[in-house]
């Protein structure tokens, strides 16, 4: 199953640098508007509106900012509610409602004001068992992703500019999910990829788990592991990987680290590939001309092939190199650097349906060339040039960072 991991609600952008500190007690006043939908202490009592006691300060803050640019995140009721407050503002109410326990129970209660009812529970009833084994583990055969990853064990995440999710209002939940899958909310391409699939009974049991993580004491039945299912013909594929062999090796583990492993890869990867090597959308002198006669058909039977076949293992470090794994999964805010596990997994297998490739188990060496091609833009052909803004801003010690810990993977 792919641990893949994706920001299950909401966005992972970025954060701008901010150096304000957050004042817990001039948060508590400047709450106070924030109330009628949010409670006194961030508990909410209207199930659409999210509960933000013991969320992460730089979550909440990120958000604030999101709602104030309007670039991201475009609420009518939240922008114009941002749209005053200042870094030092957000700091504090960030600092205030990540004080607060999460739990309702434990804290004050909320104060009494004119929220509007609740509205009517949700006609589909979800199944909190179901949705805690999709949350641990997806569904790898239609390339939906675990959440676990990202959002930690039991909804509590350990990277603050993830969202906690233990103990949201399941409608909230609900609400989410259903604007990232059908892109009324698109500022994180990640989610969209991982909520498009969902069915609204999926949607209903990953709210209903989120209510209470820990009341849930197990999970459904494991499943067994999906067979992995391509489009192309993988005999005709292998065929036609004759001439491929001396750099890719003759199942697709190439053994020389200069060249990609292809064993084991998204069949979607590795047929755009080929495809943007015809095409010219990226430039590769030894790859142009290899593809130059190939047809469509050959092109999809060649990543059938690869996709059907077992990634060799590589020779993993002593020790996981901290500040590879620190970026890989959180990112750098202040310089505004994604964390890698939203669109390649916190395991490493990316993300199919968004032809987000595996990085698991691929040569190092290949990987480090890489994220150099992409930061000098010699590598130019990824989607809205997500890879080149991200490389860019990587020093040579980050790259190195990062390759060593994909190599731990």
């Amino acid at each position: 199953m792919k641990k893949v991991i994706v920001s299950l609600l909401l966005g992972l952008g970025v954060l701008a640098n901010a150096n304000a500190q957050g004042d817990v007690e001039a948060g508590k006043t400047k709450a106070a508007t924030c109330a009628a939908c949010h409670g006194a202490t961030g508990h909410s009592a209207i199930d659409t509106y999210p509960n933000l006691a013991g969320q992460h300060a730089d979550y909440i803050v990120k958000q604030l900012k999101a709602f104030k640019d309007g670039s991201t995140r475009n609420d009518p009721v939240m922008s114009p509610m941002a749209a005053p407050l200042s870094e030092q503002d957000m700091q504090d109410l960030g600092a205030f409602f990540a004080s607060q326990p999460s739990t309702p129970s434990d804290a004050p209660a909320a104060s009494e004001g004119g929220a509007p009812a609740a509205p009517a529970p949700a006609a589909i009833v979800g199944d909190a068992a179901a949705g805690k084994y999709l949350y641990e583990n997806g569904d790898e055969s239609r390339s939906i992703g675990a959440c676990i990853g990202c959002h930690g064990k039991e909804g509590m995440s350990d990277v603050l500019i993830y969202p906690n999710l233990d103990k949201q209002h399941p409608e909230y939940i609900e609400k989410q999910l259903k604007q990232f899958k059908e892109g009324a909310r698109d500022n994180n391409y990640a989610m969209s990829q991982f909520a498009a699939p969902l069915t609204e009974q999926e949607i209903a049991d990953l709210g209903a788990y989120f209510k209470d993580p820990a009341a849930v004491a197990k999970a459904a039945p494991a499943k067994a592991k999906a067979v992995v299912t391509v489009v192309g013909d993988v005999e005709l594929g292998k065929a036609k990987s004759a001439t491929c062999v001396a750099c890719h090796g003759t199942d697709g583990n190439a053994l020389v680290a200069m060249y990609p492993k292809l064993a084991g890869q998204h069949e979607g990867y590795l047929l755009k590939q080929l495809q943007q090597f015809k095409s010219g959308a990226r430039d590769n002198a030894i790859m142009a001309p290899m593809v130059a006669a190939l047809s469509d058909d050959d092109m999809k039977n060649l990543a059938a092939f690869y996709a059907s076949q077992t990634t060799s293992k590589v020779a993993k470090p002593d020790a996981v190199n901290e500040a590879g794994r620190k970026l890989y999964f959180g990112g750098d805010s202040v310089r505004g650097i994604t964390a890698c596990a939203a669109c390649h997994s916190p395991v490493g297998d990316g993300m199919a349906a968004a032809k987000f490739p595996s990085l698991a188990n691929q040569h190092p060496d290949y990987i480090k060339a890489q994220l150099e091609q992409f930061r000098s833009k010699t590598r130019a052909n990824d989607a809205n040039a997500m890879m080149q803004n991200i490389a860019i801003k990587l020093t040579d010690k980050d790259i190195a960072d990062l390759t060593a810990f994909i190599q731990s993977l």
